[in-house]
């Protein structure tokens, strides 16, 4: 087999690993919790499907291939619940050395891509990313609604929290962060939010 195909195979097995990575949030209609998989499947049909309601005009296609691969890491460095404070100070030293270790598996050029995506969402200063932590961010929010609150209950989130991370929602749409802000305050009247 060519070396180059064999890479991106052995690179396209690895990924099916992060279907065994759980998130705090659940499925819809009180289901189990989700994996990092149909997360990453979910935001990139959102964007799509929500493209007309992005600040700037962008690049879907990038959009959708950041949201597939944002997650990845999460393979070696598990999940980062949004609201953990303690696992969030090293988040980023555990993705990083992910992505080395995963991305690395593919070849140089696709390696090369694949990090440079990576990286733009995660610093977040271009159309494309922006729009992309909006479909972050949306996703379990629409989720966690449509199951009563009952993961920001559990977890004992407070409304300051979920508004903190809602601050890059607002940046890639006003009017997905207005869904968002009419969700948060719903679910404070509700006590599911502190």
């Amino acid at each position: 087999m060519d070396k180059r195909l064999e890479k991106q195979l052995s690179f396209a097995l690895e990924i099916d690993k992060e279907k065994n990575i759980f998130r705090q949030t659940h499925l819809s209609g009180h289901g189990r919790r989700e994996n990092d998989a149909e997360h990453a499947w979910h935001m990139a049909i959102m964007a799509y499907l929500l493209r007309e309601y992005s600040n700037e005009p962008v690049d879907i296609a990038k959009v959708m291939l950041m949201c597939l691969i944002h997650d990845i890491v999460e393979i070696d460095a598990g999940d980062t619940y949004a609201y953990d404070d303690n696992m969030k100070q090293t988040q980023k030293a555990r993705e990083d050395a992910a992505k080395e270790r995963i991305f690395s598996l593919l070849p140089d050029d696709q390696r090369t891509e694949f990090i440079s995506l990576f990286d733009e969402f995660e610093e977040s200063k271009t159309a494309e990313s922006r729009f992309a932590h909006v479909m972050d961010n949306l996703q379990p929010i629409m989720l966690n609604n449509s199951n009563g609150g009952s993961d920001w209950a559990e977890h004992k989130v407070t409304a300051e929290k979920v508004y903190q991370r809602q601050n890059k929602t607002k940046l890639g749409s006003e009017t997905l962060f207005e869904v968002v802000d009419g969700i948060i305050k719903d679910n404070i009247k509700k006590g599911n939010l502190q």
